[in-house]
């Protein structure tokens, strides 16, 4: 196994490049006013909330970028508050200078040809499309980083000996941690899945290491929660390793773990897609079930046994 420094080191970015705040397409750019919206936004972490601001401007462009601040809050159905730090976020010093850069391209989108202005049904649809070509990148990127997969068939191997292996996922990571308990059961002895953070989570933590146990997956997608952060930290206290799959390469969470592996998550929509943290998962997990090839065998077959005689699925 790769030292934590080397991991660390080892660890790879697989979001899409940042542009830079308030940079948008040059008066005799073709793009596209929407596309030119778009790119104010792109690369920024934008809460949920943050997001339905910024899916309005789009769609309602030459009308949001006259709006107030009283006006787009109401229109959107958030606090002022809310639209001013989801200026502040973009890199503008508040919501005029954000609506100041708004308006040339809203006047733009006016004066264009009418191929250049786009319906509300036209905007939306890209928009989607966009988002699914923005996963297609994150899995390009995965893919690259896992054309050596040395390191995962390493931190397989360490997951596979872990007897108990404790899988933790809090918050919005909860449905990742599930589906990677779920088929690590198949394959592992003694899976035990955390969901709940606090006093909760160190117990469980500490009865894992109290079991024999040596390594916890964590799951850490964004918003980054602090509880993920001190069961981390929880789990290090008691002798346990962290394996943290997420999509962050620097921070405090890349800091606590032994080791990083890093996934891309889609960030057009509202609330954010897992394409490439799941075929990442599943890679671990093949990982897991190609270190101990006899057991994983015996287990899978014990499996269907059961399923087959307690009726579990439907006959394909």
């Amino acid at each position: 196994m790769p030292s934590r420094q080397q991991a660390r080191a080892q660890a790879s970015a697989i979001t899409p490049g940042r542009q830079a705040p308030g940079a948008e397409a040059s008066p005799t750019s073709p793009t596209a006013p929407a596309d030119r919206v778009r790119a104010l936004f792109g690369g920024h972490r934008l809460s949920p909330a943050q997001r339905r601001i910024a899916q309005y401007i789009v769609d309602h462009l030459t009308e949001a970028a006259f709006l107030s601040i009283t006006d787009l809050a109401e229109r959107v159905g958030v606090s002022q508050p809310s639209v001013t730090r989801f200026a502040s976020s973009l890199g503008f010093s508040g919501y005029p200078a954000l609506r100041e850069a708004l308006q040339p391209i809203a006047l733009s989108s006016v004066a264009g040809s009418p191929d250049a202005r786009e319906t509300r049904e036209e905007i939306r649809r890209n928009e989607l499309q966009a988002a699914v070509d923005a996963e297609i990148e994150n899995l390009e990127s995965l893919r690259r980083t896992l054309a050596d997969p040395g390191r995962i068939l390493d931190i397989g191997r360490e997951l596979a000996r872990s007897v108990p292996l404790t899988v933790l996922g809090l918050r919005i990571s909860v449905s990742l941690a599930e589906y990677f308990a779920y088929a690590a059961r198949r394959i592992h002895p003694d899976v035990r899945l955390v969901t709940r953070g606090g006093s909760v989570a160190y117990d469980a933590l500490l009865q894992s290491r109290e079991a024999g146990g040596t390594w916890v997956v964590a799951f850490a997608m964004p918003r980054h929660a602090n509880e993920t952060l001190a069961a981390m930290q929880a789990a290090r206290s008691t002798g346990l390793r962290v394996a943290l799959i997420t999509d962050l390469t620097l921070g405090a969470l890349v800091d606590e773990a032994d080791v990083a592996l890093t996934a891309g998550t889609g960030s057009r929509l509202v609330f954010d897609s897992y394409a490439a943290p799941g075929v990442l998962s599943a890679a671990v997990l093949q990982a897991m079930a190609d270190a101990d090839p006899v057991r994983t065998q015996s287990r899978l077959e014990g499996y269907e046994q059961v399923a087959e005689q307690h009726d579990f699925f439907l006959e394909d």
